[in-house]
């Protein structure tokens, strides 16, 4: 359960650029590097609990790893996968609704952080937060 707690955003590594990629506009890429995304993620054996919570919106989510469950980006973009934990990962593959491309996601205790990788179209980036 060392995903439980509260997170916050420190840096980003590429995240414009991966949001480029994505299909996000110039305007909005330059306010999504900015989000002050908090996470809140509260895991209970398979089942996960996760608010998400920025300057432009609040969400919360609710999977159970292996089950495929609909989810919506920021910008508007929906999105069908699941969760699946890979030794100490969290690791997600999610396929648009727009164009059927996969985005691949990956969340990871490091020391004292959380790192949450995502890959799409080639391109990697990296959000870190802290507890």
């Amino acid at each position: 359960m060392a995903f439980n707690g509260t997170w916050k955003i420190d840096r980003n590594d590429n995240y414009e650029k991966f949001m480029e990629a994505m299909g996000v506009n110039i305007m909005k890429r330059k306010l999504g590097a900015h989000d002050n995304l908090k996470i809140t993620i509260q895991q209970d054996g398979n089942k996960f609990t996760v608010n998400e919570s920025s300057n432009f919106r609040t969400v919360d989510i609710e999977f159970t790893l292996g089950v495929n469950f609909e989810y919506s980006l920021a910008d508007g973009t929906e999105l069908s996968g699941s969760w699946n934990m890979e030794g100490n990962k969290l690791v997600g593959s999610f396929t648009r609704k727009d164009n059927g491309k996969v985005l691949k996601a990956c969340r990871e205790i490091v020391g004292d952080e959380l790192v949450q990788t995502y890959v799409y179209e080639g391109v990697e980036a990296k959000r870190i937060f802290k507890r």
